[in-house]
């Protein structure tokens, strides 16, 4: 069957990026998604990360199911777990379209949708109705023109909080102006000291994860990594898009917004690496950022993820492309000798 999607991903290349997408979002609430029957075979890929037990390492980025409308199809599909949003707590339309462009000479996409999203309350029932099978996350942001941006990300905190398995704090999207200025030291303590007092009020302990970006200058990846972690949150995932733009073959390739795929591999993987120096030992990172193969996942492990998230490739290979990751990384993991993913962490 995963051929067959896999066919049908080629075909939806005929309409434009966002239809297709659209398209492919009611095929999968209509039940006509991938099911991966081995999704959790090889023991070799089950790991936890921040304290959840996750059936295989490999999970589904953010920006996919922005709305939380397909996470239970995902899982089934085969990741091991699966984020949602970006979800701001009002409504918004985002930028104009077109918005999202595949730039198939590189394998990559670039978009500057804008948080577009149905809002909280929209998000909130569907985790509502889950019967909360699976890891599932929420990725939290804030609205555009919000008088208090880390006002926002408190109320996506308190409004989710008991209904996503762990939440990420997007502060990286290159397409919100000034979203980024909250990586900045003054601006990330005090986000991050509002989110501590928050979760201090709330029952439970839910991990929450700082998602960034892989344009950091010198000094900026030890400081975050620092108030990160001094500020109690549970990990970072590195990276999100590149505003960047490397050698680029395809037309689209003057466009503005985030880049993502295989041309944001190498930067984001560095990245990673710079963190994982930065990092304690022992602090979690997920890696993100142009995976499309399981030698991509095996090298984000072995630069010191402890699990890796994709998207960008699915729109190139289908959503067979997370069973063949999962068989490569774990043939990869067992021909070098390790018993776990855990132990290549870093290796």
């Amino acid at each position: 069957m995963s051929a067959l999607h896999d066919a049908v991903t080629r075909v939806l290349h005929n309409f434009d990026p966002e239809t297709a997408h659209e398209i492919t979002l009611l095929g999968l609430q209509l039940g006509l998604g991938p099911r991966d029957r081995t999704r959790d075979h090889d023991a070799i890929l089950r790991t936890t990360v921040g304290g959840m037990f996750l059936p295989n390492c490999v999970g589904l980025a953010a920006g996919f199911d922005k709305n939380a409308q397909v996470p239970d199809a995902m899982l089934t599909a085969g990741f091991g777990f699966v984020e949602c949003g970006t979800v701001t707590p009002l409504p918004q339309t985002g930028n104009d379209r077109p918005r999202l462009f595949r730039l198939t000479e590189d394998r990559a996409v670039i978009n500057r949708m804008g948080f577009n999203n149905q809002g909280l309350e929209r998000f909130a029932a569907r985790l509502e109705k889950r019967e909360r099978r699976g890891v599932v996350g929420a990725n939290i942001g804030a609205n555009k023109d919000s008088a208090d941006r880390i006002g926002d990300y408190v109320t996506g905190l308190q409004r989710l909080w008991g209904l996503a398995d762990y939440f990420t704090v997007n502060i990286s999207s290159p397409n919100t102006p000034g979203l980024r200025a909250l990586q900045t030291k003054a601006a990330l303590e005090e986000l991050l000291g509002r989110l501590a007092d928050a979760r201090r009020a709330l029952a439970g302990n839910v991990p929450v994860f700082l998602k960034v970006a892989p344009d950091l200058e010198d000094g900026e990846v030890e400081s975050i990594a620092a108030t990160t972690a001094a500020h109690g949150l549970d990990g970072i995932i590195v990276s999100n898009t590149t505003v960047s733009r490397p050698d680029l073959a395809s037309a689209h390739r003057g466009e503005t917004g985030g880049l993502s795929g295989k041309p944001l591999l190498d930067l984001s993987t560095l990245a990673l690496r710079r963190f994982r120096a930065a990092a304690p030992d022992g602090f979690t990172l997920i890696g993100a950022g142009g995976i499309a193969s399981g030698s991509d996942a095996y090298a984000k492990i072995r630069a010191g993820a402890c699990a890796v998230q994709l998207y960008s490739g699915l729109v190139f290979e289908g959503p067979g492309l997370i069973r063949r990751i999962k068989r490569d990384l774990a043939a990869r993991l067992k021909s070098d000798g390790f018993t776990t993913v855990t132990e290549a962490i870093g290796a």
